[in-house]
């Protein structure tokens, strides 16, 4: 079942009302629970080894998406396997149901809650992506979604392509950290703290704190063509799997209507210039997101019906971002093509001109 305070991306979370418990609560964000680092001098019993764990994730979430972006950007591939579930998750967690016979390849398991509990006995707590499984023990490392891409991008260094951009740049750390937890409260979480809101007051202090800070990113973008610095950070990761979803999403089904993406001619540029982006719009699956937005959050869309829009032509159409100059990828260079047995699904991608 899944559990209202905790991420929308859960499932097994205890809860007697299920999906059907969305936006009748007083939605909070629960802390992972399991919060181990994976690190280069394995510290808390986790080293970085190339072939050791899998990476778990749901392309319909905007926590998984950021793993998914960074193991792209920093060419990741080979030495952390990728496991995608089900967009649509049923009362015992997230399902490999989209893998032959229903089960994950790697890791021989049907439900996420399987590493769980390998993990913890009989642990209470929602079951989320993006989550990181040691393979040998089949056991949850972490499901840390904050940490797990700051690490991937600094501890998991000696594994990197060569030509890895540095995601996390040190001299530029503290200003990214600032950035990010502003967008983070008011964007990332704000969109679900509107969506799951279960009473009118607390709303609409979301949607203000929504469009507040989006106006704020705005005016930032304006003369510069990404949040910090002229690469691609953390920063411009962590904004940009919230922006893609917001018209297909969080404009209705989470009533943050004030104006479309579409309509804010700075973020729907940098939007679209991240999506262009080789290792950002090859990670982005419309279909996933749609399904399971509306389909598995029953208690604010009881009909389960998904609609057909929005149109997604204009993904693909020039965004001009360049002419404010910047180096995508720093002194590195673009990530190779998705891997055959990555690419997302034709239903699930916008049409390329």
């Amino acid at each position: 079942m899944n559990h209202p305070t905790d991420s929308d991306d859960t499932g097994n979370g205890g809860d007697d009302d299920g999906n059907s418990g969305y936006g009748r609560k007083p939605f909070k964000r629960s802390r992972s629970h399991f919060a181990d680092r994976i690190t280069a001098d394995g510290r808390d019993g986790w080293p970085a080894e190339a072939g050791r764990y899998r990476l778990v994730v749901s392309r319909a979430c905007p926590w998984a998406s950021r793993a998914l972006v960074s193991r792209r950007l920093l060419g990741l591939e080979d030495a952390l396997s990728l496991g995608i579930t089900d967009p649509i998750q049923d009362d015992r967690s997230w399902r490999f149901t989209l893998d032959p016979g229903g089960r994950d390849p790697v890791l021989g398991i049907r439900f996420l809650s399987e590493a769980y509990d390998a993990r913890e006995s009989g642990y209470p707590g929602g079951v989320s992506v993006p989550a990181i499984v040691d393979v040998p023990s089949g056991q949850l490392v972490t499901n840390d979604f904050q940490q797990i891409t700051l690490d991937l991008a600094t501890e998991w260094s000696a594994l990197h392509r060569t030509g890895a951009p540095d995601l996390y740049p040190e001299r530029l750390r503290s200003e990214i950290d600032e950035v990010m937890e502003g967008i983070y409260r008011d964007v990332n979480n704000g969109v679900y703290r509107a969506g799951f809101a279960s009473e009118q007051g607390e709303y609409e202090a979301a949607y203000r704190d929504v469009f507040q800070r989006l106006d704020l990113v705005s005016e930032r973008l304006t003369g510069q063509r990404y949040l910090v610095g002229d690469t691609i950070t953390e920063a411009d990761i962590r904004l940009f799997t919230t922006l893609v979803r917001f018209d297909a999403v969080y404009h209705g089904h989470f009533k943050c209507n004030r104006s479309k993406l579409t309509e804010d001619p700075v973020l729907w540029a940098y939007t679209r210039d991240l999506y262009q982006t080789p290792g950002f719009g090859d990670t982005v699956d419309f279909d996933h997101i749609k399904r399971h937005y509306y389909q598995v959050h029953t208690g604010i869309n009881p009909t389960g019906i998904v609609p057909l829009g929005p149109d997604l032509s204009g993904w693909f159409t020039p965004h001009y971002r360049e002419e404010l100059g910047g180096r995508p990828f720093g002194d590195g260079t673009p990530p190779a093509p998705v891997a055959p047995a990555e690419e997302v699904p034709s239903a699930g991608r916008p049409p390329e001109y």
